[in-house]
């Protein structure tokens, strides 16, 4: 419980808003589509889901949890699960070992998305967090406390933002 607390603490005196980024493209995501006032889930993670779904389109993505699929497929029923190449995965973690699993099967391309839930859950999961913003696949990585986003961009250059949603 101190680990949380902790956590956030340090997170609230880290992150910044949208006046913050300097990057185009993470700033038009965060104004246009984090900042939406539309809600579509009281649960911050996953509404950072929908909401990132409805703004990428995406088409093929990978849920863990069976719920939130069902959800998603409620919502956006173009999405289709488990393709070979994926635009968006949604998990609880993964483990640098899981990501080059991913990378080696050529599931990922430029411009696919990573959102980790609840990364700040206990030390293993930051530590796990950690190691994949290191990444240099990862130029894009977002720590919005309830959960993390990375992007797979080769065009940009590699940067971490701490935004506060």
């Amino acid at each position: 419980m101190w680990f949380r607390i902790a956590s956030y603490l340090q997170f609230l005196l880290k992150s910044t808003n949208e006046h913050g980024v300097h990057s185009p493209f993470v700033f038009n995501f965060v104004t246009k589509c984090l900042y939406n006032k539309k809600t579509y889930h009281k649960d911050k993670s996953i509404n950072v889901l929908l909401k990132s779904i409805k703004y990428f389109n995406v088409q093929h993505a990978i849920i863990q949890d069976s719920g939130i699929s069902k959800l998603v497929a409620e919502r956006f029923p173009k999405v289709q699960f488990a393709q070979q190449m994926l635009d968006m995965l949604f998990l609880n973690s993964l483990n640098p070992s899981e990501f080059n699993t991913l990378l080696d099967e050529g599931r990922l391309h430029n411009d696919s998305l990573l959102i980790i839930d609840n990364i700040y859950f206990d030390k293993k999961k930051l530590e796990e967090w950690n190691h994949l913003i290191a990444r240099p696949e990862i130029t894009v990585s977002m720590d919005l406390y309830h959960c993390g986003i990375l992007f797979i961009r080769r065009e940009q250059v590699k940067e971490h933002f701490t935004i506060r949603i």
